[in-house]
């Protein structure tokens, strides 16, 4: 069985927020796609964690358009003068990645945040496009969205359609109600007799999945289920309707700093890489294969970490653990097969 991997400060850096998880995390847009309002900084300047209910420490950072790296984006975009960044945010938003701030209609959190310092490394004018999980990739596929900044682990499936440039580590963890005493401990066979929610369509799902049918072969059960938000979710798990939930691991330690003092407070039952049991997962922007953007968008990640405002955004979401050191463009990801 694989081996587990280590429990990290993932929450370290957060302010004492008292606003509850559910407001910082609650959006106010419905429907499958919407326009995100932008947040307005002076030239050359881009402001992180802006409005984000104490979920990041606010932080102004300076960033110019670097004209070797702009000039290689395809000229349908360069010439547009604006890129149209998708965030697969809707309906309720997961804090700290992505929410609506504290003003109830600007996206804010850690993923619009960096597409708006890449928007400025290559000189163009950042648009949110907030959607559901499902639709982001619809937005992609018609052009409508340019690049997605929303979460996307790297997987070998997904390379089918998609090309990717890296930008921060992917791990998954289990939540649990902080009286369960069940913990992962990396072995999916502790699973059985479980039931866990996990979101459609993500990396996560694959990889419960997988266990699931492994379990099936043992003679053994695990219970998925589904829920159509956050909120949803949180409320299962303290109803008990469900002993777990399977997310990224940036959610789970956020929920439990914020469930601290609640009356159900909740914790990390284990982590596991988002790409399987033998490779660190990656996530990654996310741009239609071919498009020509993967490059160019690695390229400003890559100055972003090299000047320094990179380490910076990642602090300000207490995330600075899932930090890389390059950028890479379509590394290896979650395999076809992870069984």
């Amino acid at each position: 069985m694989p081996s587990q991997f280590s429990r990290r400060a993932l929450i370290r850096g957060l302010t004492a927020a008292t606003v509850t998880f559910s407001l910082a995390g609650g959006l106010t847009a419905c429907g499958g796609d919407s326009e995100a309002a932008a947040t307005t900084d002076t030239a050359g300047t881009v402001t992180v964690g802006r409005l984000s209910n104490g979920a990041a420490e606010e932080t102004a950072l300076k960033v110019s358009e670097v004209k070797s790296i702009s000039a290689r984006l395809p000229a349908s975009v360069r010439k547009s003068g604006k890129l149209v960044i998708g965030v697969g945010a809707l309906p309720s938003g997961s804090a700290p990645l992505n929410f609506v701030g504290s003003d109830q209609k600007t996206l804010t959190g850690s993923e619009p945040d960096l597409g708006r310092l890449v928007a400025a490394v290559l000189g163009l004018e950042p648009e949110i496009r907030n959607s559901t999980w499902e639709n982001l990739f619809v937005g992609i596929d018609s052009g409508k969205v340019d690049v997605a900044f929303s979460n996307v682990t790297v997987t070998e499936e997904r390379k089918k359609k998609y090309e990717f440039a890296s930008y921060r580590k992917d791990d998954v963890a289990f939540e649990v109600l902080k009286k369960n005493t069940w913990n992962f401990d990396g072995d999916y066979k502790n699973l059985a007799g479980k039931t866990v929610s996990v979101g459609s369509g993500t990396n996560q799902e694959k990889i419960l999945l997988e266990w699931k049918a492994k379990l099936a072969k043992e003679g053994k059960k695990l219970t998925v289920k589904y829920f159509p938000d956050q909120n949803a979710v949180n409320l299962a798990l303290n109803s008990g309707k469900i002993d777990a939930y399977f997310g990224p691991s940036p959610t789970v330690a956020y929920r439990a700093r914020q469930t601290a003092n609640s009356p159900d407070p909740t914790r990390s039952a284990g982590f596991f890489s988002g790409a399987g049991a033998t490779l660190q997962g990656l996530i990654a922007a996310t741009a239609k294969k071919d498009s020509g953007l993967a490059e160019p968008v690695a390229e400003a990640i890559n100055h972003l970490i090299e000047n320094g405002q990179y380490g910076k955004w990642l602090a300000a979401y207490g995330l600075s653990e899932e930090s890389v050191t390059k950028s890479r463009v379509n590394p290896p990801g979650l395999p076809l097969d992870n069984a």
